[in-house]
């Protein structure tokens, strides 16, 4: 059964293009109050026209993320379902303002602050919080001697590994939170911007004509988005799971609960998530 989405807030960052602008129409459409972020003007254009809140986040800074984070905590006293959605592969290693190696802090360190930083709303919410992974968590590897690609950085590595952390960071919050429930899903290979700072075959595929026969629009891409938002945990949907077109999706071996732990404790020391007088 569809829930009844009116009046509920979700966020959703990485919400001003792809997966994420198309899911914030559709909820906005069934009613729902949406909150998007996003780093260029197209943010600030599409929250006029469909009528939400809106943002504007910088994930390579973990500063952005926790000034974010303060100002949902005082404007929305419900947080009903928090999409973290914001990623992308890079081409060469570049290493953030915060000393992070920038695919692992904009696809996963920065999300994990985030929902850290509103953990007491969202239990208090009895929230949803989604994770983008991809399938190409299949083709990562999470070494945690070498966590910041410092040694053999490869794009396409680097990025399957952030995918596997968001699937693992899912699980854990279903572990640890109480009473929120939480998923992570792969959309699809989705005609989206995401690749616009990979390398050249990579942006090839995604710019050329060719991706009409391969690709999938936003909109379809966030079907399984939509379904997990709008039915029921617990019985339409399990706790912690990874889904792809509303089923269970393949998942790395590395997804185990020792991982998911131990990725836990060294993202909370590499964000500095516990220091009292920043949260």
């Amino acid at each position: 059964m569809t829930k009844d989405l009116t009046g509920k807030t979700i966020v959703i960052t990485g919400g001003s293009s792809g997966i994420g602008a198309a899911a914030a129409r559709i909820l906005r459409q069934r009613g729902a109050q949406v909150v998007i972020t996003g780093r260029s003007a197209e943010t600030k254009k599409l929250a006029e026209e469909i009528g939400c809140d809106y943002y504007l986040v910088d994930y390579t800074r973990f500063a952005e993320v926790r000034s974010f984070a303060q100002k949902l905590l005082e404007q929305y006293p419900r947080i009903d379902v928090l999409v973290n959605n914001v990623g992308g592969i890079i081409a060469d290693r570049r290493v953030t303002a915060d000393g992070h190696e920038m695919t692992l802090q904009v696809n996963h360190l920065s999300g994990f602050l985030l929902t850290h930083l509103l953990r007491e709303r969202l239990e208090a919410s009895k929230a949803i919080v989604i994770n983008t992974s991809s399938a190409a968590n299949l083709m990562g590897r999470i070494n945690f001697d070498d966590l910041e690609s410092e040694k053999n950085y490869k794009s396409f590595r680097a990025y399957g590994a952030a995918k596997q952390m968001n699937i693992l960071h899912a699980a854990e919050i279903s572990r640890r939170f109480k009473g929120v429930w939480a998923a992570s899903f792969h959309p699809g290979v989705v005609e989206t911007g995401f690749a616009r700072e990979g390398g050249s075959t990579v942006k090839w595929l995604y710019e050329s004509t060719v991706k009409r026969f391969f690709m999938i629009s936003p909109e379809q891409g966030a079907d399984t988005l939509i379904w997990l938002i709008s039915t029921t945990p617990g019985k339409d949907w399990q706790d912690g799971q990874y889904y792809y077109k509303r089923r269970p999706g393949r998942k790395n071996p590395q997804v185990v609960a020792g991982i998911a732990s131990r990725l836990w404790e060294v993202s909370e020391r590499l964000t500095g998530a516990n220091k009292p007088e920043q949260v």
